[in-house]
């Protein structure tokens, strides 16, 4: 599966965003692992100042409308923070078929990390 960078060239305006798990697998399911999203995403809005304007948080990825004045850089710490702290809450459950999963679907030039969960 092939994943595109968000383009992102008039920070001015708000962005219909889709981020998705890999291989689509269904972690949203997990209330804990919600929250972890929940509360990543009330920091941007708080500390980041990321504007929302909706969500939604399906089983396996999360739509949103929002601007912020660097939107590629917001989401991109977004994402590297909340894909630590779920890979984290993976492993303190030892949810060993979740992490080989994500482990299988890392793309070989990532080799800052050992799992792919975005």
């Amino acid at each position: 599966m092939t994943r595109t960078r968000y383009k992102i060239y008039n920070d001015e305006q708000s962005h219909f965003l889709t981020i998705t798990i890999v291989e689509w697998i269904p972690l949203f399911i997990n209330r804990d692992i919600v929250s972890l999203l929940l509360d990543s995403i009330e920091f941007l809005q708080n500390e980041r100042s990321l504007t929302l304007y909706a969500y939604v948080i399906m089983e396996h990825h999360l739509h949103l409308i929002a601007s912020n004045n660097h939107l590629n850089k917001t989401i991109k710490e977004f994402k590297s923070f909340t894909a630590r702290n779920i890979v984290d809450y993976l492993k303190e459950r030892n949810s060993n078929t979740l992490l080989e999963k994500l482990k299988g679907a890392k793309l070989p030039h990532k080799r800052e990390s050992n799992y792919q969960l975005w």
